[in-house]
């Protein structure tokens, strides 16, 4: 009789742990789907803010001097931040989670892409020290946000 009530007892335990954890599993994807609908579209979000203003300021910055005649790397920092931008923009527009993640990791690795282009200016000389934190700090500041959204999202 004492098994008995005990198996009874874990089983009541067990039925309530199953049906919590199905619980909370609910609500986290409620919450997952309710971020999404908080960014209604891509221009309000942060980091494609911050990745317009980045464009801007490449594109100033690559418009002078001994920069402008390096076609090569002017191009390749160029579409990499724009890739960014227009990346993020992509995934916003897109109706899965997963492709919204998919595109927003595609933004982060052309974050990587033109912080790395950054150095290679700071190296040429086409940049000074103070031009070069401050693009890196902003190209940083836009992966941070970035990959904030894809936890949120998972």
């Amino acid at each position: 009789m004492r098994r008995q009530r005990q198996r009874i007892v874990n089983n009541l335990v067990l039925k309530i742990n199953t049906n919590t954890v199905k619980l909370i599993i609910l609500f986290i994807n409620f919450l997952k789907l309710l971020f999404m609908a908080l960014i209604g579209s891509f221009e309000e979000m942060e980091g494609w803010k911050k990745a317009r203003e980045l464009n801007k300021q490449i594109y100033e910055i690559t418009s002078r001097g001994r920069f402008y005649y390096d076609f090569a790397l002017k191009d390749q920092i160029r579409r990499s931040s724009i890739s960014i931008m227009a990346n993020i923009a992509e995934g916003l527009e897109r109706n899965t989670t997963l492709q919204k993640k998919y595109f927003t990791n595609v933004a982060i690795g052309s974050a990587g892409e033109t912080r790395s282009h950054l150095y290679i200016a700071k190296d040429m000389n086409y940049i000074d020290d103070n031009q070069f934190n401050l693009f890196i700090k902003n190209v940083t500041e836009i992966s941070k946000i970035l990959n904030g959204f894809v936890q949120k999202a998972k």
